[in-house]
């Protein structure tokens, strides 16, 4: 009772519009109060900053997380999860990785490759798996390069089909007649279906269904009890996030579900919080630093990752095992983003400093991929950090275009 009442003074003198986390249950401990931010970041500034993008219409829910030197320093959570009852977001409430679960496949493979259960050179039809590439690529073409995307397909290959309830694995069969971008392995070309074959192949290396392993390696040791594979995990939750596009609700459907090795997570902000923990190697008994190496090595230049103001920012992007890095400001940051369909969440990280951001919305809108580089401003002193001042951004008078991270 005591530190709610201390929350709400402080949100009284400060007329902040965001919604304050009342912690239950695992989340207890976290870092959900104004005393409790301490640190480098000027946390009151920036929690101020995001309540006002929060109040956006473009928006509906939002939960962000601030990781500093290894430490969770911050979680706070804003607006609606659910805008017919009125339900706010709190710690509690589950949302979409998207493509940020791409990053768990990639760990999983260079762990096991770590083990001697994988090997990341070998042709992707040495295993049994659905995908089949142009011109029989698959015979030449390795895992490593399955999990950086470089199939050659054109970008997104078979996504509407997958979307309009086209089964996966057919999907996969069926891409030796797609189209090239380039020829396979000489460039990088996002994909959601075809990656997804990296999970046949861990299934078989491991001997246990994919996501099984996933838990069973690294989000059970990790703590991560609100993290799952699949629709249930979502929809089944006390609390979760209601897709919207502008004050649209969007209906949830289970397409990329059915690719849980490219977009299958789901988990509450905390646990997302703690899964980069333990990418920055703050566990390593769970997430050995010779795996995070591995996996984190770029093995492809990329094309730009954003779009707008974000895309001119950033430099020098790479592709590793189901991981992005790039450069901002001098210094190499990794992680990954993700967009579904009225769903969006971003995981940025330092690796040098162990400092880093996660979020997830449950709305189209781009402009909250920036909030991570507002936090790294704020850390390394910079001055004139405009990434949060949403001021020349008109009012949406249509649904306006997403930065597109990737899905």
């Amino acid at each position: 009772i005591t530190k709610t009442l201390i929350a709400i003074a402080a949100l009284g003198v400060a007329g902040w519009s965001g919604f304050l986390i009342l912690s239950s249950g695992a989340n207890d401990g976290v870092p959900d109060t104004p005393p409790e931010w301490q640190g480098r970041i000027d946390y009151v500034t920036i929690d101020k900053q995001i309540a006002a993008l929060s109040q956006r219409p473009e928006m509906a829910g939002l939960a962000v997380a601030i990781v500093e030197k290894g430490e969770l320093r911050f979680v706070r959570t804003y607006g609606l999860a659910d805008r017919s009852t009125g339900t706010r977001v709190t710690a509690d409430t589950i949302f979409r990785w998207a493509s940020v679960s791409k990053t768990a496949t990639g760990i999983l493979a260079a762990k096991l490759a770590e083990e001697g259960a994988v090997d990341l050179e070998r042709p992707l039809a040495n295993w049994k798996t659905s995908l089949r590439l142009p011109g029989g690529a698959e015979a030449r073409l390795s895992f490593a390069q399955l999990l950086s995307h470089q199939t050659g397909l054109t970008k997104y290959a078979y996504d509407e089909k997958l979307e309009d309830g086209e089964s996966p694995v057919a999907l996969r069969g069926e891409l030796a007649g797609a189209p090239l971008q380039c020829f396979p392995g000489t460039c990088h070309t996002y994909q959601n279906v075809a990656f997804d074959a990296a999970g046949e192949i861990l299934e078989q290396a491991a001997q246990r269904p994919f996501p099984d392993s996933v838990k069973q390696q690294f989000f059970r040791p990790l703590g991560m009890a609100s993290a799952s594979y699949g629709m249930t995990g979502l929809t089944g939750a006390k609390s979760w996030a209601r897709p919207y596009s502008l004050a649209e609700a969007r209906e949830v459907k289970e397409a990329y579900w059915r690719l849980p090795a490219a977009a299958g997570v789901n988990s509450n902000i905390v646990d997302l919080a703690r899964w980069m923990q333990a990418m920055m190697g703050q566990r390593p008994d769970v997430l050995p630093i010779s795996v995070l190496k591995r996996a984190m090595a770029p093995q492809v230049a990329t094309p730009e990752m954003y779009s707008g103001q974000l895309a001119d920012a950033l430099s020098k992007h790479h592709y590793g095992l189901g991981l992005r890095s790039f450069t901002y400001q001098g210094r190499r940051l990794v992680g990954h983003s993700g967009a579904l369909s009225g769903y969006r969440a971003t995981m940025i990280f330092d690796p040098a400093t162990r400092t880093g951001v996660v979020a997830m919305w449950n709305s189209n809108w781009g402009p909250p991929f920036r909030i991570p580089f507002a936090v790294f401003d704020s850390y390394f002193k910079r001055k004139e950090s405009r990434w949060l001042d949403l001021s020349d951004i008109p009012l949406p008078s249509a649904e306006p275009p997403p930065e597109d991270p990737g899905r």
